[in-house]
């Protein structure tokens, strides 16, 4: 078997039966069974010589990682034989895409839990993490590891504008970071990949962050105040948002649509509100926001400064209205005055006394 059995998920190896007589292969019966005793129909291949079968098993998962075992049968020559090979596929044991909710400010701890120390690997390995805001984004790498042969463990950190921990203790087998106080923008995908023989695994983290707020912000005066809940990414269909008033009745909540990311509700009196992340029925997270009564003098100042602001600009308004009366009057008076001057130069007359 090549690579001495060593894999990585989804790969189809060949297996290679030989024979060292030199008559032609005989008619064989071949049953192979993998390391749950299950069996397992491997195609054949065309032979390629008089010496060797050749078969190609199923598509490996991490889960086949075990003692397979081929067993031959032949009437003439009689042959009944069992051959045990070693078959070790290099994986994650959570594979599958795991969606991880989280409130902004939160303290996040991503896993990825490798299988190499469990299956005996014994080969080195390579490995990455990736970070990229969405699917189609171009991937920012945030940290390099490698494994060696005997197992040591090796990471290295890339600069990067994420505020990136790697524990110091840790489960064995783990690639683990820690993103304190997350931001609204360290939402996205988390990819981690490795890498043997020119072949790649990976597994990848969904990381969802949701934050509230409010229009406008401060404390509340008069008229309405806008919540706001939303997530960094559109919410799966089992998924939704929910704002709820405590101790408040059926009336006090909103609920966001399908597939939506965010969800608003006006409120006009004081009152804790609070927007769940519901998923399957079950509350993810939770964050609350406190509407406040604005104090009474800042009522009072709001009042005295609507009222003096209207006196202001009624001021403003008289007094550009007399100017503008005064400079009117002014310039009709010009007027006159150069009209007189102009008649009393037409009708000039000189009297001369004899």
């Amino acid at each position: 078997i090549p690579f001495d059995g060593h894999f990585l998920p989804n790969e189809v190896p060949e297996l290679t039966l030989m024979q060292n007589s030199t008559q032609p292969l005989p008619d064989l019966t071949i049953k192979l069974f993998d390391s749950k005793n299950n069996t397992v129909r491997p195609q054949v291949l065309p032979n390629k010589t008089t010496q060797k079968y050749a078969l190609q098993l199923k598509q490996l998962e991490p889960t086949d990682s075990g003692t397979w075992m081929c067993h031959i049968h032949s009437d003439s020559p009689p042959i009944n034989h069992n051959i045990f090979f070693d078959v070790k596929v290099l994986g994650f044991q959570n594979a599958e895409l795991e969606r991880k909710y989280a409130p902004v400010g939160s303290t996040v701890t991503l896993s990825w839990h490798l299988n190499f120390q469990k299956i005996k690997w014994n080969k080195g390995f390579t490995g990455q993490l990736n970070w990229a805001q969405h699917k189609s984004a171009t991937a920012h790498k945030l940290l390099d590891f490698n494994v060696t042969a005997r197992g040591q463990w090796h990471e290295m950190k890339k600069r990067s504008s994420f505020q990136l921990e790697i524990p110091e203790s840790k489960p064995k087998s783990t690639v683990e970071v820690k993103l304190p106080k997350v931001h609204f923008n360290y939402s996205g995908q988390y990819l981690c990949q490795l890498t043997y023989k020119g072949k790649h695994t990976e597994s990848k983290i969904e990381l969802v962050v949701m934050k509230v707020s409010a229009n406008p912000v401060g404390s509340l005066l008069r008229g309405a105040k806008t919540l706001i809940c939303q997530v960094s990414s559109l919410l799966p269909a089992n998924a939704h948002l929910r704002w709820e008033r405590v101790n408040g009745t059926q009336m006090d909540t909103k609920q966001s649509k399908q597939n939506e990311a965010r969800v608003e509700v006006n409120v006009s009196a004081a009152g804790l509100w609070n927007c769940h992340l519901i998923e399957d029925n079950h509350k993810k997270i939770s964050l609350n926001y406190l509407v406040e009564e604005a104090p009474a003098w800042i009522s009072y100042v709001v009042i005295g400064a609507s009222v003096g602001g209207s006196v202001l600009v009624l001021g403003l308004a008289c007094l550009c209205i007399i100017s503008g009366v005064r400079w009117q009057q002014r310039r009709q008076r010009a007027r006159r005055m150069a009209q007189a001057r102009q008649y009393l130069l037409e009708n000039k007359t000189c009297q001369c006394h004899q």
